[in-house]
């Protein structure tokens, strides 16, 4: 791992501006308009740096998708260019997409030390054998790549060694918030560096991207040491109950928040969740979390004692199908088992999209006899990003000639640059944009909106990749309607039937009333088959024609139509057999198959 120790010294030179070469482009290619898949390209003439490279969660409607990653292919149409992707911190939106993103360009990778061990247990997990050069930065440093000169500045945020990044270029500095809030008394670090933000503002940003998430939160984000405070009422008020605490597991100052008020009323702590072991397990290698060996304890050793002797910190705060806290809310865990005398804490909001998942959770966690504490007005979650007040913060010290909201939906994006026209930036210098759109400044220093560059989702589904226009999803949202409806058939060669028809059904209305419509449907594929030896269809269309006479059947009967899969198999005179089946239509997506070992290549 290549350590970066070139520390700020005073005022930095300014890059003089390369005249042979194009001007400056930044190009958004995900993270606009949702929440999730930050990645953003800074292009001067003939080189790029790359500001994180993250994963969306799947929403409702994407039935069997794991997660989404940015469609990368600009960038790999022009690997050769790329000086390095710089990381702001190690929340899956940042770091996520690495896996399958990385081995494809090949270049190097700029962290902290947390976010880039984060980022090597994503490749192991993932079973990649590509090995990447990773350059380990701090904040405070500077680095070169290329015409580029990126530098670090410390944020607070719900995860240690966040960054804020500035990168300077021939044409001026652009200046990436990151994930921020400002904690006057962050818990675990030194808070956000606001003098040194100061003075990038004097010297001069060119254009501020800053995170927009809480842009319609008024005043300021709470610190989150009133949860310390929180955790201590909960653990005082419920001395005679086990206490089953939810977070996210990347919230390593939640975390410990918990080993601490456990120690001080005397109770062991019980890890579940496999995330959450992995983080713990490499939080405390590397020093960023502080817990005794003695406090850990097994789920084992936790039934030999009395349950308020004992806290379990666990996965499941956003309702995931298979974390922790929902397998023990379906009673499906193999340790824990909830009851009457258990409290649970879920101390988290949900993601957008989530909402579903955890109202369903929190409602069998009270069926299983549970008290449950999860209402925001709790204190016992506190964002980990700006909020209004904290955002006009920034934009003063940055003072920024023009401004780019970013990390946000589409509201969130609009709200922050209503908010920086509040401040004095001309409206004219405001950029609300969408995901490929770019931004270009010309050789005069005015910016506008260029070209249009391709972006967009892919969709990762266990090995299998498909771009977001497939037709993946539109045939499992058709399958998870209707249902499957599949014919089997063994023809000779006159087109005659050799064998009875075999009709299978699964989750269809024909299941409803199979004895009734099979003589139908049988009789539907009779005619298409008759038409075949009529001469009325060709042999191509043969798979078609039973379609349409079975949908004809189904139709008088039902309004719902399940998808219809025949499958035909041809005996020839000489023996020889041949399927036939519906031909597979050309789908909008590329699906490239990932092999468990490798990530995916160009």
């Amino acid at each position: 791992m290549t350590t970066i120790k070139k520390k700020r010294t005073g005022k930095r030179a300014q890059l003089a501006p390369d005249k042979s070469n194009a001007g400056l482009r930044i190009i958004p290619l995900g993270g606009l308009g949702e929440i999730g898949k930050n990645i953003t390209a800074i292009e001067y003439g003939d080189e790029i740096v790359v500001i994180d490279c993250g994963l969306k969660f799947p929403e409702e409607e994407m039935l069997g998708i794991d997660f989404v990653v940015p469609d990368v292919q600009y960038l790999v149409d022009n690997r050769e260019k790329i000086k390095g992707i710089f990381l702001t911190h190690g929340h899956e939106d940042h770091i996520g997409a690495i896996p399958l993103v990385l081995p494809r360009l090949d270049v190097p990778l700029y962290g902290t030390p947390l976010t880039l061990a984060l980022v090597e247990n994503k490749l192991l997990d993932a079973r990649v054998s590509y090995k990447p050069v990773y350059c380990q930065v701090q904040a405070g440093e500077t680095v070169k790549a290329g015409k580029f000169e990126a530098g670090f500045v410390r944020v607070s945020h719900s995860i240690p060694d966040s960054l804020a990044i500035w990168v300077r270029t021939p044409a001026g500095t652009i200046l990436h918030s990151g994930d921020f809030k400002l904690d006057a008394t962050t818990v675990g670090d030194q808070g956000t560096d606001l003098a040194a933000l100061a003075e990038l503002g004097k010297e001069g940003v060119l254009l501020l991207m800053s995170d927009s998430t809480n842009s319609e939160r008024p005043g300021f984000t709470p610190s989150e040491s009133v949860v310390t405070k929180s955790f201590e009422d909960i653990f005082r008020s419920h001395k005679d109950r086990r206490i089953v605490i939810a977070a996210f597991a990347s919230n390593l100052y939640r975390a410990q928040h918990v080993f601490v008020t456990a120690s001080r009323f005397n109770r062991k702590v019980v890890l579940m969740g496999r995330s959450m072991l992995s983080y713990i397990e490499l939080a405390r290698r590397l020093g960023y979390v502080d817990v005794p060996d003695e406090l850990l304890i097994s789920s084992a050793d936790a039934d030999k004692l009395s349950p308020n002797r004992v806290v379990v910190l666990t996965t499941g705060s956003q309702g995931e199908p298979f974390s922790g806290l929902v397998l023990m809310s379906k009673g499906e865990h193999r340790q824990i088992r909830l009851g009457a005398k258990d409290l649970v804490v879920i101390s988290a909001t949900p993601i957008p999209g989530n909402e579903k998942l955890v109202s369903k959770t929190v409602n069998r966690l009270f069926a299983c006899g549970c008290d449950v504490i999860y209402e925001s007005g709790s204190d016992i979650h506190v964002s980990g990003h700006a909020s209004r007040e904290e955002q006009k913060i920034l934009l003063s010290l940055a003072k920024p000639k023009y401004f780019m909201p970013v990390h946000g939906e589409y509201r969130h994006l609009v709200r922050h640059g209503q908010l920086a026209r509040e401040m004095g930036i001309p409206s004219k210098n405001v950029f609300i944009m969408q995901n490929g759109e770019t931004l270009c400044f010309g050789t005069d220093g005015r910016a506008n909106v260029g070209e249009k560059i391709h972006s967009g989702a892919v969709l990762v589904d266990g090995m299998m990749l498909g771009e977001f226009e497939g037709s993946l999803l539109r045939e499992r949202k058709e399958l998870s309607e209707s249902g499957l409806l599949t014919l089997s058939m063994v023809i000779g060669a006159d087109f005659k039937l050799l064998a009875p028809l075999q009709i299978e059904s699964k989750g269809s209305v024909f299941g409803l009333d199979r004895e009734n419509m099979s003589p139908d449907i049988e009789l539907a594929a009779g005619k298409a088959l008759e038409s075949l030896r009529a001469g009325s269809i060709e042999r191509s269309f043969l798979i078609t024609e039973i379609k349409k006479k079975i949908r004809e059947v189904i139709s008088r009967n039902f309004r719902a139509f399940p998808t219809i899969v025949p499958m035909v198999t041809t005996l020839g005179e000489a023996g020889e057999s041949r399927e036939l089946q519906t031909p597979a239509a050309k789908p909008k997506a590329r699906r490239r198959a990932r092999s468990p070992r490798k990530a995916p290549q160009p």
